[in-house]
Parts: C-alpha cells; structure tokens; sequence
C-alpha cells in the first residue's frame, strides 16, 4: 500500500462490494454509515441497526470511531452516545484489520459475547448479570423498538414516538437517542 488515502478507499471500497449497505457523508471516504443486522442466532438476531463509521486521517495505522445511531442494549455499547466498547477497536487494532473485520468479526462478537464486567452501559451490566432472563427480555425489546429495517432509514431524531419505552419501564430517564462515535 502506498498511502493511507488508498487503503482508506480500498477499505471502503470492499465494504461497499459486499453485502453492507454504505450511505456516505458529505460524499467523502472518511465518515459513512453501514447497516449492520444482528449475527444469528443471538438475542440481536433479526435486528438492524446503523453504525456510524469515521475514518481518521492516519486510518489504517489509527482506529476507527464506530458507534450505533439507533438504541441498543448492551452492556459494552453506551445507550446515549452509541460508542462501543471493543478492546480489538480501542486498545488493539493493527494496521492488519480492515472495516470488513469490523463488521464480518469484531461487531458479531460483541453482540454474542458481551462483557458485563467492562460495562459502557452499568444498568445493562447490572441487569444481565443479576438476572438474565429480564436481560434477553430488554434486549429483544430493543430490538423490536428500535432495530427494525425502517430504523436505519430515519434521522437521528427520528426514533422517537410516544409510544417508546417509557422511563419507568427503562429505569432511566435519558430519552436520547445514540448516533455519535467516539471522537
């Protein structure tokens, strides 16, 4: 590779000829959203939700800001921001990995494997490890209220109705909605 702006468009590139589906932003290669539909065969199974994706200049040798615009529950994804809370994207990541990896890997396994003792989301955490069944119960909620095809198509306003979860069933009284990736 001879630069970071040609494996920038590469990357994308690939991810376009796949089966993501990949909205540019301001028609440029460094921010764009994809939508991702929840691995099967998890509680997610079924969902679909928009991951904001933002290259930074020294992509590939600095990692991705990704982050879900739609609400999601999950205790390594934070409810508000939609910035997630992958070691592979924050602490980790090589020059070796490309956006295909985010979303073919890294992405699917956080769904199925979530990690409730390094928590973005304390009341998911909280909940998944003290009682599972009313976890998978909020987490399918979620995916009902919020992860469904139309979703991705909205704006980030746009998720809300008035017949959304109300406060007390949530147990929170943040009524925004997720969409900004980590800076």
């Amino acid at each position: 590779m001879s630069s970071p702006s040609k494996r920038r468009e590469m990357d994308v590139m690939k991810l376009m000829m796949s089966d993501y589906n990949v909205e540019t932003i301001n028609d440029g290669l460094n921010e764009f959203n994809v939508k991702f539909h929840g691995p099967k065969e998890s509680l997610y199974e079924g969902g679909v939700w928009k991951i904001r994706v933002e290259l930074p200049d020294a992509y590939p040798f600095k990692s991705p800001s990704i982050g879900f615009v739609n609400k999601i529950f999950h205790p390594n994804v934070d409810e508000l921001s939609g910035s997630v809370c992958l070691d592979v994207i924050n602490q980790s990541w090589s020059p070796m990995f490309d956006l295909l990896n985010i979303f073919e890997v890294f992405l699917p396994q956080l769904l199925l494997y979530p990690n409730p003792s390094d928590p973005l989301n304390g009341d998911a955490a909280s909940l998944m490890m003290k009682d599972r069944k009313q976890y998978d119960q909020k987490v399918k909620e979620y995916c009902e209220r919020y992860a469904k095809k139309e979703d991705t198509t909205k704006s980030i306003g746009d998720n809300q109705t008035d017949d959304d979860i109300t406060d007390e069933e949530t147990g929170s009284s943040d009524d925004e909605i997720a969409g900004h990736a980590d800076p």
